[in-house]
């Protein structure tokens, strides 16, 4: 698929999932070193880089797709270019292979939190929490899952299809009756688009609402994600941006003088997080910052291009 059609389906929300994203931008990518019309290295370089910046733009929030696209662009010290349009290709395959393997460490782990009985409160669409609940019920556990509707696009619609599929009950609520569904839960699995260095998860907005709430009646909250869900700007001092879309998402045309406020996301405060469930296993969120920093160093490099 072509750059442009990549950033175009990116940017509208025609690719749904983080990974997704990383995995369609680093795909785009190995087409243009493949369409590349450039004669040497620095040339081939100049147009990489120039489509990985396009494609930061496309849609904030997405720490995955970054790092996606600054490992394969890290370490590329090659004199022909023959050889680094080679090894672009052979880096995209790699971390095309690891976002294949990756969920399935997070499935094993995640599933161990769900039991017999278990009531299991989730909001939006993740396909992180839809695997470990999808690998929880192939261990024959019978649970159940409440979910939110999460307007204004109603992602939380696509849980609930996708998770009655599998023949796990959902009950099904409004977003502004999540107390209700968490006070019978027993367990809260929330997704993440970027964790900060502080620990900080920003997800759907909601989320941190929500997980006060579980705080509240003592119900563990643990978000499930890709260590490459780390924001890796947050390092050098930069706020990851909180994404607001246009207001007439929900309102189309409301009266002169109202402003629609459209946040697509929020931050959740670590201390209202139980743990973070990823690859790497399960941990608190200054640990699990620990753990991104021993097992994934090059994150930690100031990415200049």
């Amino acid at each position: 698929m072509s750059l442009k059609k990549t950033i175009e389906r990116i940017r509208n929300l025609k690719v749904q999932g983080a990974e997704s994203v990383a995995k369609e931008a680093i795909k785009s990518l190995k087409e243009v070193v493949k369409l590349s019309k450039a004669k040497n290295v620095s040339g081939i370089l100049a147009d990489v880089y120039h489509a990985k910046n396009l494609l930061f733009l496309s849609r904030p929030t997405e720490p995955c797709m970054r790092n996606a696209l600054n490992y394969v662009l890290h370490d590329l010290d090659y004199d022909n270019p023959v050889e680094l349009a080679n090894a672009v290709c052979l880096k995209v395959v790699g971390v095309l292979e690891g976002f294949e393997k990756t969920p399935k460490k997070i499935e094993k782990i995640g599933s161990k939190k769900i039991m017999n009985g278990t009531v299991v409160f989730t909001h939006c669409h993740s396909s992180t929490i839809f695997e470990i609940l999808k690998e929880a019920k192939k261990q024959g556990k019978k649970f159940e899952v409440h979910n939110t509707e999460t307007r204004p696009l109603y992602q939380g619609r696509i849980t609930a299809k996708e998770v009655a599929k599998l023949g796990i009950p959902v009950t099904h609520f409004v977003d502004a009756a999540a107390r209700f569904a968490l006070k019978k839960a027993d367990l809260m699995l929330i997704g993440a688009d970027a964790i900060t260095t502080e620990g900080k998860v920003i997800n759907k907005i909601g989320s941190e609402l929500y997980a006060e709430i579980a705080n509240k009646y003592d119900i563990p909250v643990y978000v499930c994600a890709d260590s490459w869900k780390f924001d890796t700007e947050t390092v050098f001092g930069y706020e990851e941006e909180i994404e607001k879309r246009k207001g007439n998402e929900i309102w189309k045309n409301p009266p002169k003088g109202i402003t629609v406020n459209n946040f697509a996301f929020e931050k959740v405060n670590p201390s209202l997080i139980s743990g973070i469930i990823s690859e790497l296993g399960i941990y608190k969120p200054h640990i699990f910052i620990q753990e991104i920093k021993a097992n994934n160093k090059w994150m930690f490099r100031k990415h200049l291009f």
